[in-house]
């Protein structure tokens, strides 16, 4: 079992070190050179190193604690852990790579691969239960408070966000930055395999009493149970469904194979929710039969 939690930490350790230094990369060597900026508090940093030429990495540690903070309290200390290490690495690797050269100085050309090389930087440490981005911790909070999802929270950040790059860098190079912030969050999804603002998750496990408790105090999501008939092996099955967001699906991976490493987990995409926790309006994208999935 410790050998397995080494494993797993390392894992994780790796993966948000490579995510975090892919990032550094779009960020110093396409996006900042060209001029553009990101969404959230990315963005928020490269215009105000530009403005007070103090280093970048001062400004993505010192404006992501109090979102540390509201991370640690609303979701996790494991969230938290890894979004400061992240944040970390990310703001150490910018330091580094801020004396190397540009890959281009073509701004299309850094529009486009600095959108891409972003997305899979910021793809691999949200895959792997981090972040880099305070506005989707305040939008988490928020959201269950207000009648607005998730993802329109985080929207009118980056919108004022972006709109402020026009006054920094000029309106040509704010409508570029839209351009490779459109391009890093379709590659993000495409990193995630799909990855929405929420997740829909149906488990089946001969251990689904445990996970459910675990689920409802670990991650403070409620749980349903159904009940169905496998189609081959003609056995009941309990099957569990619960809606998280994206920032919980890598918790909610690792507290069901702590409990039962061959479970069986569908994962499908939310488009909204509505009652419940969330709070949302709601339409379900599609639906699965649990007498189909038990099978």
């Amino acid at each position: 079992m410790v050998r397995k939690q080494c494993y797993k930490l390392c894992k994780r350790v790796f993966f948000l070190t490579l995510g975090a230094l892919i990032t550094a990369v779009g960020l110093e060597l396409f996006i900042i050179p060209n001029k553009l900026v990101d969404g959230g508090i990315i963005g928020i940093s490269i215009m105000a190193s530009y403005l007070t030429k103090l280093p970048l990495a001062i400004f993505i540690v010192g404006l992501n604690i109090p979102f540390l903070v509201l991370g640690y309290l609303h979701i996790g200390k494991t969230f938290a852990l890894s979004t400061l290490y992240s944040v970390s690495a990310l703001a150490y690797f910018t330091t580094v790579l801020h004396s190397f050269p540009a890959f281009t100085r073509d701004i299309l050309l850094g529009t486009v691969f600095g959108g891409i090389v972003l997305g899979v930087g910021v793809g691999l440490i949200l895959r792997y239960g981090g972040s880099l981005d305070g506005t989707e911790i305040t939008a988490l909070i928020i959201s269950p408070r207000f009648c607005f999802s998730v993802g329109e929270v985080v929207m009118f950040f980056n919108i004022f966000i972006l709109g402020s790059a026009g006054f920094v860098y000029g309106w040509e190079n704010a409508m570029y930055s839209l351009i490779a912030y459109f391009i890093a969050y379709k590659t993000i999804d495409l990193v995630l395999e799909g990855f929405d603002e929420s997740k829909s998750v149906m488990i089946i496990s001969d251990r689904s009493h445990e996970i459910s408790e675990a689920i409802l105090h670990r991650l403070g999501r409620g749980v349903t149970h159904f009940y169905a008939k496998g189609g081959y092996t003609q056995e009941d099955k309990e099957v569990l469904y619960t809606v998280v967001t994206r920032l919980e699906i890598a918790k909610l991976r690792s507290i069901v194979y702590d409990f039962d490493p061959e479970a069986f987990l569908a994962i499908e995409e939310v488009h909204d929710v509505q009652g419940g926790r969330f709070k949302k309006k709601a339409i379900h994208g599609k639906q699965t039969n649990p007498q189909q999935v038990a099978q």
